[in-house]
């Protein structure tokens, strides 16, 4: 008897044992906002990337952006760091800010662009073309060429016949390859363009289509590209908002860049809003009522 108590005890506290553990894998699933748990939630429910909703988008300065779908997947494309190599100078005065995001992107291998080790996230999409669908996102690579000519008055682009390089396409090196990144969310089509050269072919803006929300780099130094390189680029994607970037942005980023604010170019248009905050967040039906706005965030920035 006093065996058959025993073990009748020990099967009890197994049991119980068993319960607590599951109960504690349980509240560990729910509980730590670092691990993929999340990630796990979204992978199991059955959601729509065209179904209307509250997109958020936060500014990093230079290129990068983090935007928030409406179920609450993030991603952030192009952090910016230093050049390691020096060649190019100290562009930021200061580390990108460590942040967090579900997914982390780099439309090109510029280090001004691909400062991936500084985002802590889930899955890493690098210059990757075609298409990625998850949770209510679609994210479409549009493989294509980094701009090769320099269009404002400092000739960066020099740099490359200087050490026998050809930066012309087809014969450019990998470093001057770039992806488009078409981002579709909550209704919208968000577009970053990276640093893409303005010239692609009619395939590729095809596969860009009309924008709702344009991401383009701009500034008054003309450095990726030029006032009418820019207005060819809006001609043909008529989007509803062009955002500029890849300016400089006080707190972000140094003179050393040889950049300048976008300024000049953003006074030349007709609707024009000036971003007071560094997040903002974005409505289809209020978008697709505008036609060719501009969003400008200024020196309004998530600082370092």
């Amino acid at each position: 008897m006093n065996v058959i108590r025993a073990m009748k005890g020990l099967l009890l506290t197994c049991c119980f044992m068993t319960a607590l553990f599951a109960e504690d894998a349980t509240a560990a699933e729910k509980g730590n906002p670092a691990n993929n748990n999340g990630i796990i939630a979204l992978q199991n429910a059955a959601l729509n990337a065209d179904k209307p909703g509250p997109v958020r988008l936060e500014y990093f300065g230079h290129m990068a952006f983090r935007i928030t779908t409406p179920e609450g997947l993030t991603l952030l494309v192009d952090p910016w760091k230093n050049d390691p190599s020096g060649t190019w100078g100290i562009w930021f005065p200061k580390e990108f800010p460590e942040s967090r995001a579900n997914v982390a992107l780099s439309t090109h291998g510029h280090y001004d662009h691909n400062a991936l080790h500084r985002v802590k996230s889930h899955m890493v999409i690098d210059r990757v073309a075609g298409q990625w669908k998850f949770a209510d996102v679609r994210v479409t690579g549009i493989a294509d060429k980094h701009q090769y000519k320099s269009p404002g008055p400092v000739l960066w682009t020099e740099l490359f016949p200087e050490r026998g390089i050809d930066p012309v396409p087809p014969n450019n090196p990998p470093i001057l390859d770039n992806t488009i990144f078409v981002f579709e969310t909550g209704g919208l089509r968000i577009v970053h363009w990276g640093d893409n050269r303005p010239d692609a072919p009619e395939s590729v803006y095809k596969a860009v289509g009309r924008p709702d929300v344009l991401i383009l780099p701009v500034d008054d130094s003309q450095h990726v590209l030029g006032y009418a390189e820019i207005a060819g680029i809006l001609k043909k994607l008529r989007p509803h908002v062009v955002i500029p970037t890849h300016y400089l942005v006080k707190g972000v980023s140094s003179v050393a860049s040889t950049l300048m604010p976008a300024d000049k170019w953003v006074a030349g248009n007709a609707v024009v809003e000036n971003m007071t905050s560094p997040s903002v967040q974005l409505d289809v039906a209020a978008i697709r009522k505008l036609n060719g706005a501009v969003w400008y965030f200024g020196n309004t920035a998530v600082k370092p």
